[in-house]
């Protein structure tokens, strides 16, 4: 079994030496480390000692001073992986009801055990101790890694959040520019158009946004186009509508593709 890369260690609670002698016989054969306490309250003394390290207590139940159910509630809140098993020569109804609800034991066996169940019921509770230390690790490793992925998240987020409020300023200042600046991508279509180029397009075209330049009703603006793509940069002067203006022109690659940028000066 796996075992977490623990040695197995077992504490037998009984206040009954020849009680905890057999049982140190039972397990004379298997890999197990077996401590044993003669009272709950030296159970838990060994245990405060020894740390997170007991993966089964097994305690008699009726035993002066501290009686089973009420040390194996007190291993249950300060070791609550620690799987717990009563032993009682008692057929009490009631003790059965309050060890499993008050100690949350994992089996009630009575006395005389048999030595063949018992070592079934060891190794069953071996399995249960793994079981709930790997969910338990992998409970905190599936929180770090949702907190991790938070953190990335909200980096994510703010980071997204800086962009488009960059480009929202870029956007802004960009349409309103003293200037006209129009962009056509690589398949011809007007895709951007600030407010000064807006006022100097729709004197040429009624519907220009998102027209395909082939279509467009200006034959002169098409090849102006067509030109600053052929020759990557373009300079020149033509009056387009009711004023004179500065033509600079050139060819930007975005996303993989080529796009047209015409700029506008007002003469």
């Amino acid at each position: 079994m796996d075992n977490l890369n623990m040695p197995v260690k077992i504490l037998c609670v009984d206040d009954e030496r020849n009680v905890l002698r057999a049982l140190e016989r039972i397990f004379l054969d298997d890999d197990y480390e077996i401590v044993t306490a003669g009272s709950g309250e030296e159970g838990l003394e060994i245990m405060t000692e020894s740390g997170d390290s007991f993966q089964v207590v097994v305690s008699d139940y009726r035993m002066p001073v501290m009686n089973g159910v009420e040390f194996l509630k007190a291993v249950y809140e300060r070791w609550p992986d620690t799987v717990r098993i009563v032993l009682s020569g008692y057929a009490d109804a009631g003790a059965i009801v309050a060890a499993i609800n008050e100690g949350h034991i994992y089996k009630f066996i009575p006395k005389p055990w048999n030595d063949e169940e018992l070592r079934v019921t060891i190794q069953n509770c071996l399995e249960r101790y793994s079981l709930l230390k790997k969910n338990r690790e992998l409970l905190a490793e599936l929180a770090r890694a949702n907190q991790v992925l938070e953190q990335k998240v909200q980096q994510r987020t703010e980071d997204l959040e800086l962009r488009n409020k960059a480009l929202e300023f870029s956007q802004t200042m960009l349409g309103n520019l003293p200037v006209g600046v129009v962009g056509i991508d690589e398949g011809g279509l007007i895709a951007h158009c600030n407010t000064v180029a807006a006022g100097i397009l729709k004197q040429l075209c009624d519907d220009f946004f998102g027209t395909d330049i082939q279509h467009f009703c200006d034959e002169r603006f098409r090849a102006l186009v067509e030109q600053a793509r052929r020759e990557k940069t373009l300079d020149l002067t033509d009056r387009f509508g009711d004023r004179s203006w500065r033509v600079l022109g050139r060819t930007v690659v975005f996303a993989g593709s080529e796009s047209v940028v015409l700029v506008f000066l007002e003469v």
